[in-house]
Formats: structure tokens, sequence, C-alpha cells
């Protein structure tokens, strides 16, 4: 990766996280950075700090000390409820569907904070499941889904808003391999489509491997970054 501005999207420096007892150290003086477009898998043990270093970065929680900077402004000089509902989207290992809305209600929500019109809402929830190979499934109550497709529907939504990043936590933790090797070809081919910039935590090699670079985490620490 170049190491001009004009590429970064978003850098981390110097973050580290301590919860309030003091007891866990979460992160020690992680730095790195993200260039527009690129995919980076960040990967490690569970408890080296890979999902509290996706928060800060996505603006879910705040650093003890250090800052996180997106397309070159702090993080905290952000109006982050804007951020989240224009800038990001967010993809979860549980999921997290409304399980009384539909598949295409669900795609809809993001879009409450957006600058779309009801008609437009549901055409555009209606698009996005067609990108993802679901628009036959957009009537149907997540119980009514496979696990797979419950994740397609989370990609779908997290698409809604045309963000630039992508946030993804353990985004295949629950599928089958056959169901992870679809839903990471999707995954790829929507951020070479939309030009996204995607980064995913996973404990995978195999999930990492589809990344265009990878950092390993241990004990809070970067320990190595292909």
């Amino acid at each position: 990766m170049s190491d001009g501005t004009d590429r970064e999207l978003l850098r981390g420096e110097a973050l580290t996280r301590v919860y309030p007892d003091g007891a866990v150290q979460a992160l020690r003086g992680v730095s790195m950075a993200v260039a527009r477009h690129e995919s980076v898998a960040i990967t490690g043990p569970s408890g080296c700090g890979k999902s509290t270093l996706l928060h800060l970065l996505g603006g879910l929680d705040r650093p003890t000390s250090g800052e996180v900077y997106f397309d070159g402004t702090r993080l905290q000089e952000l109006d982050l409820d804007t951020f989240h509902a224009r800038r990001i989207g967010f993809i979860f290992q549980s999921f997290h569907l409304l399980p009384t809305l539909t598949a295409a209600e669900n795609v809809q929500v993001p879009m409450f904070e957006g600058p779309w019109p009801r008609l437009e809402r549901a055409a555009r929830a209606e698009r996005l499941l067609e990108e993802v190979g679901l628009a036959h499934r957009r009537k149907h109550l997540p119980s009514r889904l496979s696990v797979g497709e419950r994740q397609r529907v989370a990609i779908a939504r997290a698409l809604a808003n045309e963000p630039t990043l992508i946030l993804a936590d353990e985004p295949t933790g629950n599928l089958d391999s056959v169901t992870q090797t679809e839903v990471l070809e999707l995954l790829n081919r929507l951020r070479r489509e939309r030009s996204l910039t995607l980064i995913v935590v996973t404990h995978s090699p195999e999930v990492a491997a589809w990344a265009d670079r990878i950092l390993k985490l241990r004990d809070g620490l970067v320990i190595d970054h292909d």
C-alpha cells in the first residue's frame, strides 16, 4: 500500500483500550492504516483485541488513548450518528435482523436515517436483495430464512445507504464451509463493483486469505501485517 494520504481512508494511531476496572487492556498502542478500496482481514486468537479494534475503527467505542481518522478527520470531530448512517455499513456474526420484519423491511431499516423517501426505500431494498440473490425471499421473516440467507440480508442492509466502508465482525462464523465460500465471493464481488473498502475480523485463516492484506494481533498488539 502506498504511503500517500490521498489513498488513505482510515487510520488508527497508537490505539489503546483499557476497560473500566483496569483489569483488561484489550489494545496496546495499535497503529494501522487502510487504503481506499482495499480489503483487510484482522486476525488472531480469541481475546486478542480483534473486535475491540473494529469497534474503535467504526466509532462504536472510544479508545482510552490514541486517535482514529476517517478520510483525514478525527472521528471525535464527526457527528457519529450521521457517520454511522451514511459512511459505514456493519455486518455482524449474529446478523441482528429484526425478527418481526421481512427481509425487505430489514434492509430498509438504515434508510430511515438517510435521504430516501418511502417508495424509494422499498425499491432500493428490492434492488439490494436482488444483488445478493434473495429477491424471491423479500417477504420472508428471518425465521423462515436459512442461516446463509440471513447473512445475505445483513449484507444487503449494510449497503442500504451506499457506504464507503464495510466493517464485518466474523461474518462467516455461523456458516458451513460451502455457504462461507458463497458469502465471501459475494462480499468480494460487491466490494469490487461498488469500490468499497472492507475490513473483516476473523479467526479463520481461510477467510483471511480472501483479503488484500492481513493484520495479525496477539495480546492487543500488532505482531505482523502482510
